[in-house]
């Protein structure tokens, strides 16, 4: 099987999530600007979670593209990935109803911690089905950002239940930490071509 099949299902479930995520934010019955203010709390959960998949999807097709075969070992992991992923959207649309309520942000935190983990586990069946000169595993090196990045979580869904700005905080810092995209893997790549 080619990588492209894999490619598409997964655009498709990630463009899938998006919209689920919109569809969460209702128009308000009123006419009148302050009738949108009780929407604040659920726009700013879709703005995070928003940033949160498309910087999976962008990630995620640097992944891909290191990928010459694919086997149900990648499939698997794939979809395990995009298990988590789809749980943004309870997660989100939770914490937007509940105005960031400290369970809601321990849940969301968990689900982003489960996907990052899930994400790892694919990068590596990648590297291990590409072999021992997988550009992916030397595009990746340590890859600190990534570690740094489980513990904000870890530190995000502990603090949730003293403190919900430093769980949002913790949440907010990872996204902007990636929401460049990881120059490690284009260089790497961009050599290759």
């Amino acid at each position: 099987m080619n990588k492209t099949r894999l490619e598409a299902f997964s655009d498709g479930v990630l463009a899938i999530i998006i919209t689920i995520m919109i569809l969460e934010i209702k128009v308000p019955a009123g006419h009148e600007f302050a009738d949108l203010k009780p929407l604040i709390p659920k726009f700013l959960s879709y703005v995070l979670s928003f940033i949160y998949v498309g910087i999976y999807w962008n990630n995620h097709h640097y992944l891909l593209h290191g990928l010459s075969k694919v086997n149900g070992k990648v499939l698997w992991s794939n979809l395990h990935l995009l298990f988590w992923l789809s749980l943004i959207p309870v997660s989100t649309g939770w914490m937007g109803e509940h105005n960031f309520a400290k369970a809601s942000m321990a849940l969301y935190g968990i689900i982003l911690l489960l996907c990052a983990i899930a994400y790892v586990i694919l990068q590596y069946v990648i590297m291990c089905n590409e072999g021992e000169d997988s550009p992916l595993r030397k595009a990746l090196g340590k890859d600190l950002k990534g570690k740094v990045s489980a513990v904000l979580y870890i530190i995000g869904i502990i603090s949730s239940f003293y403190n919900v700005w430093i769980s949002g905080a913790a949440y907010f810092i990872v996204a902007m930490s990636w929401l460049i995209p990881d120059k490690r893997i284009e260089r790497v790549f961009d050599s290759n071509d």
